[in-house]
């Protein structure tokens, strides 16, 4: 057992010579010639295992963001030996999958109506490219419930890395897309020919990279997820997905089997989640005294989202109300918060949460705008009686009608 343990040591460490070489400039052809004995039997798993423990020792999750292409190019041989993850129906891989599928068509769609386009930069031509964008753009349900459900189970057992590498290159291709959009939007103008340039520039670079995550997807995350998230895990990825919505497919309802171990514990589990009401009865309060079904029906009735992130950067609640604002779901309970966010904004939070933590400040406002509505952020320390930082509390609202009133109303709207 020892001599097997130690040969994966030197075969693990051999893997990460491997990719240290290629940020350091080596070719794909110079490291596979080298290393190609070593290369055969590399799975996702290793992939996964290697770059989790590379950013651990130092290497920046956006160096290896930047050169995640070239690792899968050099293990590619490798993974295409792979079986393709086998799922049933209703299992959220299987889902997962389907949804690639159904985008990989929409994105070919689109690819043909904007060839079109650049040859005849028409009305017809500029609306059809115009509608499979946005037809594309019901694939970020797909990446939101990898980010906020998926990716939290991931890191439960150790591995952030990966999900943090895959988040950044999430956040690019929304980027393409809203270039893109911007683009269609302009439409063509009186410079045909370079208005056909542009759109080239700036779809090539996107579909890549929605094709290469899709690759990545099937040969590396969902293999790695497979083998390290228990049934009871994927139960809780199925039910907190509708919350983020799907797109394009309608899970089936064939996973978990029937009559099985896993079934009928989840049967006992399930209907657990209601609040529960203390030996006490009640919660004594500053200013009055609650059941706890009534402090969660107050805080699910609020007309703003709110977060609450403790005095260890540990995400402990957040408020599911009618229509959130920001995608949240209940696997980020117990997640790191800088892990909740994008990686181009881990730098802002931290920064926010060393001002409260040192005292430098009390309270931090931004405001956005998504769409047609106008986002109001603000962030303030908590502190006890003694003014100690306990946590963060994220106080979320849309005051776009807000922002629009005007003069008074000093009487009922009968509606």
């Amino acid at each position: 057992m020892s001599e097997y343990i130690d040969n994966q040591t030197r075969r693990k460490e051999a893997l990460k010579r491997v990719l240290r070489q290629l940020h350091e400039g080596r070719s794909i052809d110079e490291v596979k010639g080298e290393f190609a004995a070593l290369l055969q039997d590399v799975g996702a798993m290793d992939i996964a295992t290697i770059e989790q423990e590379l950013i651990e020792e130092g290497m920046p999750a956006e160096e290896i963001k930047h050169l995640c292409d070239v690792h899968v190019a050099v293990f590619r041989e490798s993974l295409e030996a792979q079986e393709k993850p086998d799922t049933v129906p209703g299992h959220p891989v299987y889902t997962f999958l389907a949804e690639n599928g159904a985008a990989k068509r929409v994105l070919d769609a689109l690819e043909e109506t904007l060839k079109r386009l650049q040859e005849t930069p028409d009305a017809e031509h500029l609306e059809q490219a115009r509608a499979h964008l946005q037809e594309l753009g019901e694939y970020e349900k797909h990446y939101l419930r990898e980010e906020n459900i998926l990716f939290p189970y991931l890191e439960k057992h150790g591995f952030s890395g990966p999900s943090a590498v895959m988040w950044a290159i999430h956040d690019d291709v929304r980027g393409g897309w809203k270039s893109l959009d911007a683009l269609l939007s302009a439409g063509p103008g009186d410079d045909h020919a370079a208005f056909a340039s542009r759109v080239a520039e700036t779809f090539e670079p996107l579909a890549t990279a929605i094709r290469e995550m899709f690759y990545k997807e099937e040969k590396i995350l969902y293999p790695t997820a497979l083998e390290k998230l228990s049934g009871e895990e994927w139960w809780q990825v199925r039910t907190q997905s509708p919350a983020m919505g799907y797109c394009y497919v309608t899970p089936g309802d064939q996973w978990p089997p029937r009559d099985t171990a896993l079934e009928a514990a989840l049967s006992i589990t399930q209907g657990t989640t209601e609040p529960t009401t203390s030996a006490a009865g009640l919660l004594h309060l500053d200013t009055g005294t609650l059941a706890p079904q009534e402090v969660n029906m107050l805080l699910t009735h609020l007309p703003i989202d709110i977060t609450y992130v403790d005095k260890n950067d540990t995400v402990r609640f957040f408020s599911q109300t009618r229509e959130r604002i920001f995608a949240r779901s209940p696997a980020i309970i117990g997640r790191q918060v800088q892990k909740c966010h994008p990686p181009a904004s881990i730098d802002k939070v931290q920064h926010i949460l060393d001002d409260f933590r040192a005292g430098n400040r009390q309270e931090a406002e931004f405001w956005i705008q998504m769409e047609d509505r106008l986002i109001h952020i603000r962030y303030f320390a908590m502190r006890d009686a003694h003014g100690e930082y306990q946590g963060t509390l994220e106080v979320t609202q849309d005051v776009t009608h807000i922002r629009a009133l005007k003069g008074e109303r000093r009487l009922l709207d009968e509606r």
